[in-house]
């Protein structure tokens, strides 16, 4: 069926890329963090092959796209905005919305908010949730030494000074923990007993287990990822 092609398109005020394959009815991709269109590569094509127009963008503030700097640019009524945009960009009159972890979110309420353009929703490891009565970052977890990620986020310039320091060696191990690989080898460092906790006369040699490459985040990102799996004694980076 080709390669995805790529272009850029204006959308609700602003610049995105867009990455498409395939002809027919559309289907939209929404990517979750920290990814872009390109997690989509396999999908595109088997839509495409399968008679869709397969569309996915690098949403608002990732990749190719235009990254506005005010917070409160980013919100889910700006994110609905810019993919009914992508709709009219195409000249498409109604698509399927298909999303993943925070796109999954996004996803939801596009359907959501504006059933005319979007006929049906597709939903991949993140569930719906209604609106809470308390503010969400309220009720994640946190330890003494530990925080749910997305807490992590919350003071300006904390991750971005960490993450900075070497962007390519950060978003390298990132992307690695997240992968199938990734998660392999950091099951693998999780399964294995502490040091510590066994005598040196009672170890066994094994094969040289496989690492996950440490960025400079390994410190500030770490430990707010260890918080999605208290479970785990050797506190391995998580992805």
């Amino acid at each position: 069926m080709g390669e995805p092609t790529q272009r850029t398109i204006k959308a609700n005020g602003i610049s995105l890329n867009v990455a498409e394959q395939g002809d027919g009815p559309m289907v939209l991709l929404c990517h979750g963090f920290p990814e872009g269109w390109y997690s989509w590569r396999h999908q595109l094509d088997a839509l495409a092959a399968a008679g869709y127009r397969a569309v996915a963008p690098d949403m608002r503030g990732y990749g190719k796209s235009d990254r506005p700097e005010a917070i409160d640019q980013y919100t889910i009524l700006h994110m609905v905005g810019d993919l009914v945009g992508v709709l009219d960009a195409f000249e498409a009159k109604d698509a399927v919305i298909v999303g993943h972890d925070w796109g999954a979110t996004i996803a939801w309420h596009t359907a959501r908010l504006r059933p005319d353009r979007f006929r049906a929703a597709a939903i991949l490891s993140v569930p719906y949730r209604p609106r809470s009565p308390v503010r969400p970052t309220s009720v994640m977890p946190r330890t003494a030494d530990a925080q749910f990620y997305q807490l992590y986020f919350q003071e300006p310039g904390v991750a971005e000074a960490e993450f900075e320091r070497d962007p390519r060696a950060t978003l390298g191990a990132m992307l690695f923990g997240g992968s199938g690989e990734g998660a392999a080898a950091i099951r693998a460092q999780r399964s294995a007993p502490c040091s510590s906790a066994v005598p040196a006369k009672g170890r066994r040699r094994s094969a040289p287990m496989p690492s996950v490459p440490a960025g400079p985040s390994a410190s500030g990102w770490s430990r707010a990822r260890m918080a999605c799996c208290r479970r785990c004694r050797c506190r391995s980076p998580h992805g």
